[in-house]
């Protein structure tokens, strides 16, 4: 794959999607940079990798977080490739129950965050030829009462996608993928009770035509993709869809 030797950020990485994505990555030869807010978290996404790979603990959310990584990978690999904006915050709750802080907290790292992101790597894109990914969410697209807030932010990560992808072209291909429901530790973090948990992943279920919840590696081996100029270098702007046919 011509992901190969090419030098790759993955925000998020401590665990269940990201990590997935970063060590797929790396099994196919990139130069991976994994970022987080959780250090331990990223050792352990750090042991599973065989190849070169560096980490950095920083909040994508927090001012100048952005900068730190960028800076960190170009540092340690001398350059910079790819951006995959995998970093995501969820927390649900009808309109008159949920804390507007946790309102703020989830546009944050959301959608500011993959924006700073975008902005900050830009002179290192435009020069290799780069490509992004974001790591979005069918919630984006799909009406979800009680998770109104958090699809909020995904819709605007994916308007920011196609937005941006038009505004950088030809030079810097933007692409997003929208996973439905995958098995991941953000479950536990949600702040939900055992059974609001249960009922909502039966739900979920329900909804899923596959019958199913997807696994991390069947996400990261789009993302891989779309990395690839080889496999998708005539695809800027795309929303895919990896959702086990919920949004069809």
């Amino acid at each position: 794959m011509s992901i190969a030797e090419r030098s790759i950020i993955v925000t998020g990485a401590g665990s269940g999607i990201g990590r997935a994505i970063a060590r797929h990555l790396a099994r196919n030869g990139a130069l991976v940079t994994i970022a987080g807010r959780r250090e331990a978290a990223l050792k352990e996404t750090a042991d599973g990798i065989d190849e070169p790979v560096q980490i950095i603990s920083a909040d994508v959310g927090a001012p100048g977080g952005a900068e730190e990584i960028i800076a960190c990978a170009v540092d340690r690999f001398g350059r910079l490739d790819g951006v995959v904006n995998n970093a995501g915050l969820a927390r649900f709750g009808a309109i008159d129950e949920i804390d507007p802080d946790e309102l703020d907290a989830m546009w944050a790292v959301n959608v500011r965050g993959p924006a700073a992101m975008i902005r900050c790597a830009l002179p290192q894109l435009r020069e290799n030829a780069g490509s992004v990914v974001n790591v979005s969410s069918v919630a984006g697209v799909l009406s979800m009462p009680g998770r109104s807030f958090y699809g909020a932010s995904k819709a605007a990560l994916n308007s920011l996608t196609r937005s941006l992808a038009r505004e950088l072209a030809p030079g810097v291909r933007i692409n997003a993928v929208l996973p439905g429901p995958v098995d991941t530790p953000m479950w536990e973090e949600l702040g939900l009770t055992e059974e609001q948990t249960g009922t909502l992943r039966e739900n979920l279920l329900a909804g899923t035509p596959m019958a199913r919840f997807g696994e991390g590696d069947e996400v990261a081996r789009w993302v891989s993709n779309l990395l690839d100029p080889d496999f998708s270098g005539w695809i800027t702007g795309a929303l895919i869809p990896v959702d086990g046919g919920r949004t069809s």
